[in-house]
């Protein structure tokens, strides 16, 4: 599956994934009524606003960006009808051919995990039928449980041609509070030793040049994300925390390789929400879906400047 998204990358000239992270607060009033007018004040009403949403997003930006990742938390939050939204937002992505990154941070005990992975990136059996589920493309995991924890995803991964993102150093600002921790024993930072751990992993599971094992480093952190590159030389990097979290085009570079690979950047707010942004305004809250591929516009001028 990297071989496909990097195939992608490369057709479209943007190393951008853009975040579908809905917020009830920043969908646009009309479309918020339309959907409550019709299901009243419900949970119904909540997912079929956020799906609405998210196909404007969606048929403004995919011919212009590789990939889109549904953080599963802000579907979750509305139940039933939330997830609804969020396994008929992954089919329109994918019906649009877009490779959709499921933003789900799973991980657990070997079966649990092998669970999650089967409902993200593989099939379930009910008698004689096989029937995939949520059917992302990639999805990201937690490695605090080890190697029983993220070999089920391998497993899943290599039997269904799919990816995962495994957690290294996440671009929140209390992520220091364990990543940045030294290991004595080993004078490196667990950061790193998870970094490790991903380069040991990602030989299981080459597809081309790239692993489909790949890495979450934040933008955040250029010098740390500087450090993983070379310690994950075969996994490419999601790095989230551009635009409004408050990395930029400058700090990207070390996050690529020399050929301008090996990294894809993620954009959550800073283009699903552009219009609520004083240089977007101009679009008002009818043109959220064309001040976002302006934002995408955007964005990828400055990476290409920058890498």
């Amino acid at each position: 599956m990297i071989a496909k998204l990097v195939s992608e990358i490369k057709k479209k000239e943007a190393p951008i994934v853009v975040g579908l992270d809905p917020v009830i607060d920043t969908i646009p009033q009309k479309i918020v009524d339309s959907a409550v007018s019709e299901y009243g004040e419900t949970l119904e009403a909540a997912g079929r606003a956020i799906l609405e949403y998210n196909k404007g997003i969606v048929d403004a930006v995919y011919e212009l960006v590789p990939a889109v990742k549904p953080q599963i938390a802000m579907y979750e939050q509305f139940g039933l009808p939330g997830l609804t939204a969020f396994t008929e937002t992954v089919n329109y992505c994918r019906s649009k051919g877009l490779i959709v990154i499921g933003d789900v941070k799973r991980g657990d005990i070997g079966s649990t995990s092998k669970a999650y992975a089967s409902a993200h990136l593989g099939t379930v059996k009910i008698k004689n039928t096989t029937i995939p589920v949520f059917d992302e493309d990639f999805c990201t995991v937690n490695p605090y449980l080890g190697s029983d924890g993220v070999k089920p995803f391998i497993d899943v991964c290599n039997e269904n041609d799919r990816g995962i993102f495994i957690l290294v150093k996440t671009s929140n600002p209390s992520s220091g509070e364990f990543q940045d921790r030294v290991l004595h024993d080993e004078d490196s930072t667990l950061y790193e030793a998870v970094g490790i751990k991903v380069n040991e992993w990602a030989s299981l599971s080459m597809d081309g040049e790239y692993s489909n094992v790949g890495a979450v480093v934040g933008a955040t952190y250029p010098k740390m994300g500087e450090i993983l590159r070379r310690i994950m030389p075969k996994s490419y990097i999601l790095v989230p925390g551009y635009g409004a979290q408050g990395g930029t085009g400058a700090d990207l570079k070390p996050f690529f390789n020399s050929d301008g690979l090996g990294a894809i950047v993620n954009s959550s707010r800073g283009i699903i929400a552009a219009y609520k942004k004083e240089k977007y305004a101009r679009f008002t809250a009818d043109g959220y879906a064309d001040a976002a591929r302006a934002a995408v516009l955007d964005m990828r001028e400055d990476i290409r400047a920058n890498i």
